[in-house]
Order: structure tokens, then C-alpha cells, then sequence
């Protein structure tokens, strides 16, 4: 997605508008949690900053397809990110252009989840002596137990 900057270079405007919607190509995120990506629309615009940089502000939504944890289907995951960065390195000063793919493209793997997932009924997932528990059914251990059954057992001795 290249951005003219002419008209902001010869101070003819402060700010360039962009609304649009963002395709990445398949290659892009290959290699990545992200299987797809879906209805990517950024609204925003490229500004001078009050340190006369070059600065791009807005908002990034859309879905990613994700696999999802524990059923390994694929999940749809929204996602909505605040973008306000300092792009004067990303600038093709011959060109007065940039492309602000790139800039997207690392604010979206950003907010890829660690782990995500829909599924709610884990009971459905077990196997020959397996079983797919939530963190609230672990059991519990005091490590300090011992510590309580040994004083005990000094306060006997010592009656």
C-alpha cells in the first residue's frame, strides 16, 4: 500500500487521510500462527509530528484465522490495534513514497495470541489413560505440608 507524500512534503496539506481496506498476499504471513487473514482495514493518517518527523496514527482491525489450542481447528480471532509510529526510516526519498504493508504487517503479528482457544467442554478430549484438564482442575500440593507434620511430631517428642 504506497502512500504519495508529495503533497505533505510541499506543506500543501498537514495530513494525509487513508481508509482503506488491506490485502496481504498468501506468501506473507506463511511461516506464522496466522493461517489467514480476514476484512484487514486500517483508518488513519500519515502527519508531520512536532518534531517535523513523518508520523503514521490509526486504527488496524480485521480477523486472523488462528489454530486454536486445544481442537486444532481453525478459530477466527479479531484483533484492533492503535497504531502511532515514526516512519521517516520506511521513507523512499526519491520516490516521496511509502509503503506502509510492512508497518501493518508487524503491528498485526504483534497481537497474535500465545495460545487461543473456543473450546469449553474439555471432557471430549481424552484418550487410552489421557485426559486434556483446565488449570483449575490440577490438583493443588502445599510444599510446606512436610514442614507442618515435622514440627508436629518435635512437639511430641518433646511432651
Amino acid at each position: 500500500m504506497i502512500i504519495k507524500l508529495d503533497e505533505l512534503f510541499c506543506h500543501n496539506t498537514e495530513k494525509i487521510a487513508i481508509d482503506e481496506d488491506i490485502i496481504f498476499d498468501n506468501d506473507q504471513y506463511t511461516n506464522n500462527e496466522i493461517r489467514e487473514l480476514k476484512k484487514v482495514h486500517f483508518q488513519g493518517e500519515v502527519h508531520y509530528n512536532n518534531d517535523e518527523s513523518i508520523g503514521l496514527e490509526g486504527l488496524l482491525t480485521g480477523t486472523m484465522v488462528l489454530t486454536d489450542a486445544i481442537s486444532l481447528d481453525d478459530v477466527n480471532y479479531d484483533f484492533s490495534c492503535e497504531i502511532d509510529e515514526n516512519i521517516e526510516d520506511f521513507i523512499e526519498k526519491e520516490q516521496n513514497t511509502i509503503d506502509i504493508l510492512q508497518i501493518l504487517w508487524q503491528n498485526i503479528v504483534l497481537e497474535i495470541p500465545i495460545k487461543y482457544t473456543l473450546v469449553e467442554d474439555l471432557s471430549k478430549y481424552c484418550g487410552d489413560g489421557w485426559k486434556v484438564i483446565s488449570e483449575d482442575d490440577i490438583p493443588r500440593n502445599n510444599p510446606f505440608e512436610a514442614l507442618k507434620i515435622i514440627s508436629r511430631d518435635e512437639k511430641k517428642k518433646e511432651e
